[in-house]
């Protein structure tokens, strides 16, 4: 049974752009919101950004706006995160994770979510 699985991570230089993608059901893209959330060493984890489950509706952190960009693929059944304009800061292990409320209209990265992926790193550094 397909879970959540993420890929896409690496090492990039500061500026660069990596892609993250989170592979899921397609049961799951069309009930629950799927929401990134990184967590570097030391540090508590944090929400990045996250998908309605419609599509509809987006959310990004401060830390991300102007940067990230959240979308989904339904006929790929992929939630995809693309960084640009990386930072050093940016270095974390980043998830993706299924909403624990179904069918809600809007997403958020404030309330706790149900299922988790195994993690993808990145590592911004030159």
């Amino acid at each position: 049974q397909l879970q959540l699985v993420e890929s896409g991570g690496g090492l990039v230089q500061p500026g660069g752009s990596l892609r993250l993608s989170c592979a899921v059901s397609a049961f799951t893209l069309d009930v629950y919101a799927i929401g990134w959330f990184r967590q570097a060493p030391g540090k508590e984890r944090e929400g990045v950004s996250c998908i309605s489950s419609r599509g509809g509706n987006t959310v990004y952190a401060d830390s991300v706006k102007g940067r990230f960009t959240i979308s989904r693929d339904i006929a790929k059944n992929t939630v995809y995160l693309q960084m640009n304009s990386l930072k050093p800061e940016d270095t974390a292990l980043y998830y993706c994770a299924e909403d624990s409320i179904a069918y809600s209209p809007i997403c958020t990265i404030r309330r706790p979510y149900g299922r988790w992926g195994q993690g993808t790193q990145v590592t911004v550094s030159s």
